[in-house]
């Protein structure tokens, strides 16, 4: 079984900080980009997180259902019998980007199942879920992230929380590029004092924290997004000198860190922000790309082929899914290898 353990997750993040890496996260949204974030990583022989968005889970159950928790129990149940197949890689399930709104319908009805399994001595759906509070003050964010965390702990699940505002657009909700996109060290010392630190007293992972460096969402032309990956080293830095003796303390890292908006970002950039504790980076613009792209070129390529023109027939096994769909796959799979060679995991899997 490829799918990690509670147990596996943990030990995953915790090789990622003490190793200096981070794992590609990678967003899929149907059983081809799935398939081919498992092609990558398996290529890459890299572990890894994949994950669907709050868009993504309603895609998945069908655009007449648009039932997150379907939706995700569908793709969770897809994602274990073909990863099952994968036995040199090992892959967490994550649920991504979680705002306010969202709870009731999808990430707190999955926490209550997850609950359930782990009290049948079961391994939970997912392995981590992401609420986003970036939209709303810290106070409540945090106030919000405690009562997940209580539920996370018992579906043996880790959380993720977001501090700070990522500009740009994700799943429909947009946000300006300006000063708000730079977390503090007092924000952290915040969620240290109200939350803890991200492992426990047994140095099992409690949370993953998404401090906003200047990230942003999207697709942008170099010199619009300004990041600065130094913040995260003052915060994990003040942190670690205000918590030296606390349970679950860490020399210098803290937090595990999570990158946001990371498209378009310089090597440097991505290599610094991994040295200060990133242990997992969402990849979702790129990949999407790279799937879509190949599709594009099949297409237009083949145009005569794929499109019934001037009376002729077409060529069947060239507008056969299968065809497109598999260059598709390639192309995703192989940027998924190039992000687990930029962030370090590439040859680094635990299994």
């Amino acid at each position: 079984m490829t799918v990690a353990t509670p147990e596996q997750y943990s030990a995953m993040l915790a090789a990622a900080r003490e190793g200096g890496y981070a794992f590609p996260a990678i967003n899929v949204t149907s059983s081809q980009t799935l398939n081919a974030a498992l092609q990558g990583f398996a290529q890459a022989e890299s572990d890894g997180i994949i994950q669907i968005s709050v868009g993504g889970s309603a895609y998945l159950s069908g655009q007449t259902l648009k039932n997150r928790v379907v939706g995700s129990r569908a793709f969770a149940a897809y994602a274990r019998e073909v990863a099952s197949q994968y036995p040199n890689i090992t892959v967490a399930l994550h649920t991504d980007h979680c705002a306010e709104q969202y709870l009731g319908e999808w990430v707190d009805p999955l926490l209550d199942l997850e609950i359930e399994q782990v009290k049948r001595g079961e391994d939970p759906l997912f392995q981590s879920h992401m609420w986003d509070g970036s939209t709303v003050e810290l106070g409540r964010n945090l106030q919000i992230a405690q009562r997940l965390l209580e539920k996370s702990a018992a579906a043996h699940t880790v959380l993720e929380i977001e501090i700070g505002a990522v500009g740009g657009e994700e799943d429909g909700h947009r946000a300006e590029i300006n000063e708000k996109l730079y977390s503090t060290p007092a924000d952290a010392a915040r969620v240290a004092h109200e939350l803890g630190l991200s492992t426990d007293d047994n140095g099992q992972a409690r949370y993953m924290a998404a401090f906003t460096f200047g990230n942003v969402h999207g697709a942008y032309k170099p010199g619009v997004v300004k990041l600065r990956p130094e913040l995260l080293q003052d915060i994990q830095s003040e942190t670690a000198t205000a918590y030296a003796q606390a349970p679950g303390a860490h020399d210098n890292k803290p937090f595990y860190l999570v990158f946001h908006g990371g498209s378009g970002s310089t090597e440097d950039e991505i290599a610094r922000a991994v040295r200060y504790g990133v242990v997992k980076m969402n990849i979702d613009t790129d990949t999407q790309y790279a799937f879509t792209r190949a599709i594009a070129g099949h297409m237009m390529s083949n145009y005569d082929k794929v499109l019934k023109i001037d009376g002729e027939v077409g060529d069947k096994s060239l507008y056969d899914p299968r065809s497109w769909g598999r260059e598709a796959e390639d192309s995703m799979a192989a940027r998924v290898v190039e992000a687990c060679v930029q962030l370090g995991s590439a040859g680094k899997a635990l299994a």
